[in-house]
C-alpha cells in the first residue's frame, strides 16, 4: 500500500514537472522541441561542430564556419536574447521573418547554409513558438566572428566541401 502510495506521489510530481504552467509555458516547450528537432544547436552553440557542443552557451553562437567558395565563410550566429551581440533586440516577428525567409530585420540575407527554405514551411503556431522559446533561453555575451568575406582571412575554424582527390591530397603519407 506505501509502495503504491509513494508511485502514484512520484507520478503526480513528474507530471506536474512535465506538463507546462500555462499557454505561454506550452509555447515554449514545443519551441524548446522544434529548435531541438531542427538541430538548431549544431550550428549555433561553441563546440557542437567540433563534437563537444558547450552547453552553458547553448545557442550563443559557433566556433566553426561553413565556407563557401566565393561566398565566404558563414558562422551561426548567437541565438540568444542577449541585445548587444544575439537577438534580444528582435521582436517574436522578426525571427519568425527571419526563418522563414532568410532575412534579418536590416535586411541582410542569412547565411546560404541556414535551412530557412525548409523552416518556411513551418505552421505559424510552429514558427511562433521557436520565436518565443529562443526569447526565453538565457542570453549569452558572445560576438563571434562573421560573415568572413571571400578574401578575407579565416578566424575561427573552418569547415569546407571539397573533391575527392584536393581531400585525398591532403592525407598525410604512412
Amino acid at each position: 500500500m506505501v509502495r503504491l502510495a509513494l508511485a502514484a506521489a512520484l507520478g503526480a510530481a513528474v507530471g506536474a514537472l512535465a506538463t507546462p504552467a500555462s499557454a505561454d509555458d506550452a509555447e515554449v516547450a514545443r519551441g524548446r522541441y522544434l529548435v531541438t528537432l531542427a538541430g538548431c544547436s549544431d550550428c549555433h552553440t561553441p563546440g557542437a561542430l567540433l563534437g563537444s557542443p558547450d552547453m552553458k552557451r547553448y545557442l550563443g553562437g559557433s566556433d566553426v564556419g561553413f565556407a563557401i567558395p566565393g561566398a565566404g565563410i558563414f558562422v551561426g550566429q548567437n541565438l540568444t536574447p542577449d541585445k548587444d551581440t544575439g537577438i534580444g533586440s528582435w521582436t517574436g516577428e522578426q525571427i519568425v521573418t527571419a526563418i522563414r525567409t532568410g532575412k534579418t530585420p536590416d535586411g541582410r540575407d542569412l547565411s546560404p547554409v541556414m535551412p530557412w527554405p525548409a523552416l518556411s514551411q513551418l505552421t505559424d503556431e510552429d514558427a511562433q513558438a521557436i520565436a518565443a522559446f529562443l526569447k526565453s533561453v538565457p542570453p549569452i555575451d558572445h560576438k563571434n566572428a562573421g560573415p568572413i568575406g571571400p578574401n578575407d582571412k579565416a578566424t575561427v575554424f573552418v569547415s569546407v566541401t571539397l573533391p575527392a582527390d584536393a581531400y585525398n591530397a591532403m592525407q598525410t603519407k604512412k
